[in-house]
């Protein structure tokens, strides 16, 4: 249900594929992204990347340390709110419990058949305010039979990416298994590096002006 007696209490994002604002409604906080200020020439590619977010919160729906879709409209995305900061803000440093947890949480969002796919990006960690890992920003995800060839592959790609951050902050702790996983590339990281990474680098930082190399945009 969309919560149209909502006030913006705060931007928290705002990029060329919309903005992304902490609302406060009759009963609680939550995150809305609406896409009214979309240029009209991203407007397909915002939706577009918007029910993509929708579709993957409706199949995850219930699940713990992941926000839970409240509205879709075609135009504003309401989600939960959870209270924390960003990996890069609050760096789980030497924490080898959090890494378990993270991948613990990640094996949860694959047998669910959701690959998040933009897990390299260090804002889609959260740390909680009890500590415990989190999961936001599903623009990206991809759904399907977790038993696909397919799927494994994406899946494989999600858990590289938390063990290059584990790699970042709590090395030591990596396992023999788990530095063989780094060493090793996939044929998908391969070909997004020759083709995708590109493509993607042209548009987000000659077209939209993205400012970081994240692609989150310039700050609001």
């Amino acid at each position: 249900m969309q919560r149209d007696a909502a006030t913006e209490l705060r931007a928290l994002k705002a990029d060329s594929f919309g903005r992304i604002s902490l609302m406060q409604g009759p009963e609680d906080t939550f995150v809305r992204r609406d896409l009214a200020h979309v240029p009209w020439w991203l407007r397909l590619p915002a939706w577009w990347l918007a029910r993509r977010e929708a579709l993957a919160l409706e199949r995850i729906r219930g699940m713990a340390d992941v926000p839970q879709l409240l509205g879709w409209d075609g135009r504003r995305l309401d989600r939960s709110f959870m209270a924390g900061a960003a990996m890069y803000q609050r760096p789980p440093r030497g924490d080898v419990a959090w890494f378990h947890a993270a991948r613990r949480l990640l094996l949860e969002l694959h047998r669910r058949g959701v690959a998040h796919n933009d897990l390299a990006k260090e804002a889609n960690w959260l740390v909680l305010e009890d500590g415990r890992p989190a999961l936001i920003d599903f623009q990206l995800a991809s759904r399907g039979d977790p038993r696909s060839r397919w799927m494994r592959l994406l899946f494989r790609e999600d858990l590289r990416h938390l063990l290059k951050h584990k790699r970042m902050y709590c090395r030591e702790a990596l396992t023999p298994v788990e530095k063989r996983m780094l060493r090793r590339n996939s044929w998908v990281r391969d070909l997004w590096f020759r083709t995708g990474k590109p493509v993607y680098r042209f548009v987000t930082r000659r077209i939209l002006k993205w400012e970081d190399n994240e692609g989150q945009g310039p700050k609001p």
